[in-house]
């Protein structure tokens, strides 16, 4: 007959018996918790030790280990403690002195930030150690990110104007977003491009021969995301007046008509003023100054630029102008609308952080 320890009795409530059964069938949790909440409830199924080390391909001495910690602890045994490690060798007054340093000082070699190894040589911490503060504390000295303020005196009242229009477009009228992409260069690289392949990128030369330029003057519809465009030789208003004709020509009749477009000298010419006059259904909204990111087709310029100009290669404008035609006419066969969600409140708050920083360093 075989002799043993007598084990002691573990017996599961019933909440204890359902938080167990959730954590063995949980995909998130820890796989060891997982494998512990599977081995008591084996336990008070009444299987042996030998046959649950069996079926969870681990040792018998380890089944009786969390045994013991769930009758004395229940079910916070089955986590793990936390295990002693080697002490500190950086003390908080060294941390604080060396994000004092990095926030606060420049380096004395005349360079405009510290890097890593420069701030690391300064503090005599080891570079891997900054590395692990920095990230800790989200320090990123090597970047920087780019903002200007806008200087109109009417800035918010046409920041509402604008927003109201994409948050709540008005009936019976078609919102166009207005602008002009000058100088588009046609570009024809030297030699021809390195096709991609498994492991390496495509190959572009960085020298190319310039073969004139063109203007891409574009609208953009709010509602449907479709983009009228048109390309012409130079950007004065009389161009641009021209493209107004277009757009005219292309909305019905029946339509008002709601242009957003930016300060550029063009856009307030006094001929174009008397055009627009003799237009009832003609509306222009001005944006701010220096806050063309309010201006939606500035999106469609961003992607036609990356998919179809920046990495081209162009023997001549007429052929720029074949690709960026092309490009058009496939982004109108399945256009979508951009998603404007934020309202004037949102973007005043935000603007109002960003001078909260600005004055808080004291320049």
């Amino acid at each position: 007959m075989p002799m043993g320890r007598p084990k002691s009795e573990l017996k599961l409530n019933s909440d204890e018996e359902a938080q167990l059964e959730s954590f063995a069938r949980s995909r998130s949790l820890p796989a060891a918790l997982t494998m512990r909440a599977k081995l008591i409830l084996a336990c008070a199924a009444g299987a042996s030790n030998s046959e649950i080390a069996g079926r969870l391909q681990i040792g018998p001495a380890t089944v009786g280990k969390w045994r013991r910690r769930f009758i004395e602890r229940r079910i916070s045994g089955l986590y793990d403690e936390l295990r002693p490690g080697k002490p500190r060798s950086i003390d908080d007054e060294r941390v604080a002195a060396l994000l004092h340093k990095t926030l606060h000082t420049k380096p004395e070699n005349g360079s405009t930030h510290w890097s890593i190894r420069t701030i690391a040589d300064e503090t005599g911490i080891s570079s891997t150690t900054v590395h692990r503060y920095f990230k800790l504390f989200g320090l990123q000295p090597h970047r920087t990110e780019s903002f200007k303020l806008s200087t109109d005196p009417f800035f918010i009242e046409k920041l509402r104007d604008v927003v109201g229009l994409y948050l709540s477009p008005p009936e019976n009228a078609l919102v166009l977003c207005v602008d002009e992409k000058s100088q588009v260069q046609a570009l024809e690289r030297t030699q021809p491009m390195l096709p991609m392949g498994l492991g390496y990128a495509e190959g572009v030369t960085h020298d190319y021969k310039r073969h004139g330029t063109t203007t891409l003057f574009a609208a953009l519809d709010v509602l449907s995301g479709a983009v009228l465009a048109e390309c012409m030789p130079r950007h004065r208003h009389q161009e641009f007046l021209s493209f107004l004709r277009t757009i005219d020509e292309a909305v019905p009749s029946k339509l008002d008509i709601h242009m957003i477009v930016d300060n550029y000298a063009t856009h307030k010419h006094a001929r174009v003023k008397t055009w627009l006059a003799r237009r009832p259904r003609w509306h222009v909204h001005f944006i701010p100054t220096y806050s063309s990111w309010l201006n939606q087709v500035e999106r469609f310029f961003s992607l036609i630029t990356g998919k179809a100009i920046r990495r081209g290669s162009f023997a001549s404008v007429k052929e720029l102008i074949a690709k960026i035609d092309h490009f058009v006419a496939s982004h109108n066969q399945d256009c979508k609308p951009f998603q404007w969600t934020a309202t004037a409140d949102s973007i005043l708050e935000k603007l109002q952080r960003l001078c909260s920083r600005i004055n808080g360093t004291g320049h």
